[in-house]
């Protein structure tokens, strides 16, 4: 079986053994991503290093060191700084900047035995809802390569997809790590707000919404990144009934198959005597557009005046954006502001009463990737940012959210389920999510009826 094709857990117990040698391990990924990459265009430097981390990770084994992660390959996103390598936020303004430092985060994986295969692509500024950028390009969902993967986080994504390496970190905030996994039958994690330490590294349109965040292929592997980034121990399931809601209170349509997929996976819950709820947070008018103006301004704060000086550098989608944010007044600026906290509250209160929601990660699976959005939901045109209408809420409330694959379209692309919980309740919901995929019939969640 070749390395790349096992979960972090199983290959990290492979090399503890030495069953398998960190150098193996990494010249498998590089062989991986030699053969899959060009396709997808899913990663956009290899780790020149490797070889050395590879050698370092053995000699730590040697010396009795235990590792949960000894000579697992990672994928990092192309915004989180990882020392000595080109990180460029998918931008041409930073086309040639290093990262003078590990983020906290990487160096939580190194410590653990982690290798760090290379970067993966992003959105310029991670701030856009497909990959694809001018200095960069395209990058492909593995599913269907004429499909996107989403964004922000795209090219962390089409690498676990397509085997290049079996855990990334990502990004989150608004989605960005739920969303694009949704799209390609993976896992994806949005930890609490600040649970994970974010820095050093560039700064946010926005802050205090985004987190670093884990992406893979099992669940095992979320528990044991999380258990590696912040010290999360096992958790307990949150007892039922569990709030569901097919449109979140939004009134958001959904594709045939994702409504049908996700009856199929309520009514399986209720057969299993799970405790379901229908039920949904009372928005009072509040949306994903509510909260916009906030990454307009930052952008435009951050990118103005480069904007300014040449617009043409930029992706024109950013520089839409960042043009918007520069007409903003300050009460436009100040009402969003009120509309994310409001927007975290009634989350926040909702969760205290029910303990965890549980909605559809996008109300689409994805798109062609030319498109920068879909073009119709549930058969109607769509608004641009209505494929996004179920993931920024949990980033303004700092609370929880996992996205798990549990159906596919009558095409065979991957639909997402979210699972929202109480802030602090990580390895609680974690655990919940085990229980949960582990009652779902073997083939109720595998295709929409």
């Amino acid at each position: 079986m070749n390395p790349m094709d096992l979960s972090a857990a199983e290959l990290a117990a492979r090399v503890r053994s030495g069953e398998m040698t960190p150098a193996q391990v990494g010249g498998a990924a590089r062989a991986r991503v030699a053969e899959r990459n060009p396709a997808l265009n899913a990663m956009t430097v290899l780790n020149p290093a490797l070889e050395d981390e590879a050698a370092d990770v053995a000699a730590r084994l040697a010396a009795g060191e235990d590792l949960p992660l000894a000579g697992v390959p990672v994928v990092i996103k192309d915004n989180i700084w990882v020392r000595g390598l080109p990180v460029t936020q998918g931008s041409r303004l930073f086309a040639d900047f290093v990262a003078p430092e590990d983020a906290q985060a990487v160096l939580r994986l190194r410590a653990a035995g982690a290798m760090i295969l290379g970067i993966a692509t992003c959105s310029e500024f991670a701030c856009k809802g497909v990959t694809n950028t001018p200095l960069q390009g395209k990058t492909r969902n593995p599913v269907d390569p004429g499909l996107t993967t989403g964004g922000s986080s795209g090219g962390p994504v089409a690498a676990v997809a397509a085997g290049m390496a079996p855990l990334a970190l990502g990004t989150d905030a608004g989605g960005s790590s739920r969303r694009p996994p949704a799209h390609t039958g993976l896992y994806g994690f949005k930890p609490t707000q600040d649970l994970v330490p974010y820095g050093p590294g560039f700064e946010e349109p926005v802050d205090g919404i985004s987190v670093i965040c884990p992406i893979s292929r099992t669940l095992e592997d979320i528990a044991l990144a999380m258990s590696v980034l912040c010290d999360l121990p096992p958790g307990t399931p949150i007892p039922g009934p569990y709030a569901w809601s097919a449109d979140f209170g939004l009134g958001q349509r959904l594709d045939a198959d994702v409504a049908a997929a996700f009856d199929t996976f309520v009514r399986c819950l209720e057969t299993q005597r799970f405790g379901m709820t229908e039920a949904a947070p009372e928005w009072q008018g509040l949306n994903g557009g509510s909260v916009m103006a906030l990454q307009h301004a930052g952008l435009a704060r951050l990118f103005g005046a480069a904007w300014q000086e040449d617009p043409s550098v930029f992706d024109p989608d950013l520089a839409v954006q960042i043009e918007t944010g520069l007409g903003l007044e300050d009460a436009s600026v100040a009402d969003a502001k009120s509309a994310s906290a409001r927007m975290g509250a009634i989350l926040n209160g909702f969760l205290d009463r029910f303990g965890l929601v549980v909605v559809p990660t996008t109300p689409c699976p994805a798109w062609p990737v030319d498109q920068l959005a879909p073009q119709e939901i549930g058969g109607q045109p769509c608004a641009p940012r209505d494929h996004a209408a179920f993931t920024p809420q949990a980033n303004h409330a700092g609370c929880p959210a996992l996205t798990i694959p549990f159906a596919r379209t009558h095409a065979g692309l991957p639909i997402g389920l979210q699972i929202i919980a109480a802030r602090g309740r990580d390895a609680d919901l974690l655990a919940t999510a085990r229980t949960i995929t582990a009652a779902m019939a073997p083939k109720e969640h595998e295709r929409a009826t």
